[in-house]
């Protein structure tokens, strides 16, 4: 691994030319809707000499956006009778080049590896991600809804980036991790870091908060499946209007529907984000409804995060960005979800 020292101008220097033949994206300055056609909401597409800024705690939407696109063309066709290939499904046209995501957090990096584990045989998701470089920023402090910590996490986590830049003590010090990293700054002339910067980083990664095991291994050793009538569902579902909010902007979740659209003859079949909190997710043809309470909606998208994901892949699929908390309209907070899980009898 190579690590190095970065000032804020080598930095804006560094990103302005990865933008000249790539395609740059950060965090939109203040957590604000990007007003780019050809960017996700809350990113902007890096151009010009701006410098880079990026605000404390994670982006206002997840990086899954670029990885997992809303909506996403999977195939196209033609209905029109004089095309001799009418009712063919195509591949669509494959993007190619290289994006790079530059200011995304620890919570955000390893939310990536964490949607690896069910799209590992996607080939869209692997396509993407197969051209993306991730440019993360580690955090000195936690919002007060992050908790990436008691997840398995960790505010100066590199988990999933391919590199890291830490503030240390007024000095920016890179990681860099994977060979895609190193691809980026193979013809950058950089200052490595001495001794007593990596010192320094050692120091203030061993000082932050570190992932609380004790909880993470009661919630793991709780058989939730005999809480499945526990009180706190109801609760809960008297609670929850079910927007979608908190799926809509959680980086790990990944339910989606496919349909076909037609205009003029001219067919594309696409999949778009669903969300398990939306009654007509889990509706039948039959008109039969497995989940028809909101009572049930909820309990299972906590059931999803706290149990049945782990169960199959292992670890929690919460990497405690706080986003669910911050965006939810009725303050239900998964925290204290949890708290009440540990605390029934």
């Amino acid at each position: 691994m190579k690590v190095f020292r970065l000032s804020q101008t080598e930095l804006d220097s560094m990103v302005q030319g990865w933008s000249q033949n790539r395609r740059v994206y950060r965090p939109a300055a203040g957590r604000q809707q990007s007003a780019q056609a050809d960017c996700a909401p809350g990113w902007e597409r890096v151009a010009g000499s701006s410098p880079l800024t990026v605000a404390t705690g994670p982006s206002k939407t997840s990086v899954k956006t670029f990885l997992f696109p809303q909506p996403e063309t999977m195939q196209t066709y033609t209905l029109k009778s004089s095309d001799p290939d009418k009712g063919l499904l195509k591949e669509p046209e494959k993007t190619t080049g290289k994006q790079i995501i530059v200011g995304l957090r620890p919570c955000d990096a390893r939310s990536v590896k964490l949607n690896n584990l069910p799209f590992r045989e996607d080939p869209f998701y692997q396509a993407s991600l197969a051209r993306t470089v991730m440019v993360g920023f580690t955090c000195n402090t936690m919002c007060a809804t992050c908790f990436c910590d008691q997840m398995g996490g960790s505010p100066m986590g590199t988990e999933g980036l391919d590199i890291a830049i830490s503030q240390v003590d007024g000095t920016m010090i890179a990681e860099v991790l994977t060979p895609a990293g190193e691809e980026l700054i193979a013809d950058l002339s950089l200052t490595p870091a001495e001794d007593s910067d990596i010192n320094a980083l050692a120091e203030r990664r061993k000082d932050c908060p570190q992932a609380d095991s004790a909880k993470l291994d009661a919630l793991k050793s709780r058989d939730l499946n005999k809480l499945y009538g526990a009180p706190v569902w109801q609760a809960l579902g008297e609670s929850c209007i079910n927007c979608g909010a908190c799926t809509f902007n959680c980086p790990t979740c990944y339910c989606f529907d496919v349909q076909d659209e037609v205009v003029r003859g001219q067919g594309r079949r696409i999949r778009y984000w669903d969300s398990c909190m939306f009654p007509l997710y889990s509706l039948h043809t039959t008109g039969h409804n497995p989940r028809g309470q909101k009572m049930q909606r909820t309990r299972n998208r906590f059931m999803h995060k706290l149990k049945y994901f782990p169960d199959r892949y292992g670890p929690f699929s919460c990497v405690g960005c706080g986003r669910c908390v911050q965006d939810c309209p009725v303050n239900i907070d998964i925290r204290e979800v949890i708290h009440d899980l540990l605390a029934v009898e």
